[in-house]
């Protein structure tokens, strides 16, 4: 199955979320896009020890999904 994911939001907690999501549905074998916009392109600053922003981001990646923004 193919997913888009659309994330506009600059609250920490919904980006983790949204890379959590998936990364567990590219585990399922699902092509995923992840299409960051707004104040969401810029999670690598709202990374922090409770939402590792930026490691989630790396497994994405690693793992053959497209970040987009």
């Amino acid at each position: 199955m193919k997913i888009a994911m659309i994330v506009c939001e600059d609250n920490p907690e919904v980006v983790w979320n949204a890379f959590r999501l998936a990364n567990m549905m590219l585990e399922g074998m699902d092509d995923v896009s992840i299409f960051l916009n707004g104040p969401s392109v810029c999670y690598e600053q709202s990374a922090s020890e409770q939402f590792p922003l930026t490691e989630l981001a790396r497994i994405f990646i690693l793992s053959e999904g497209q970040l987009l923004a």
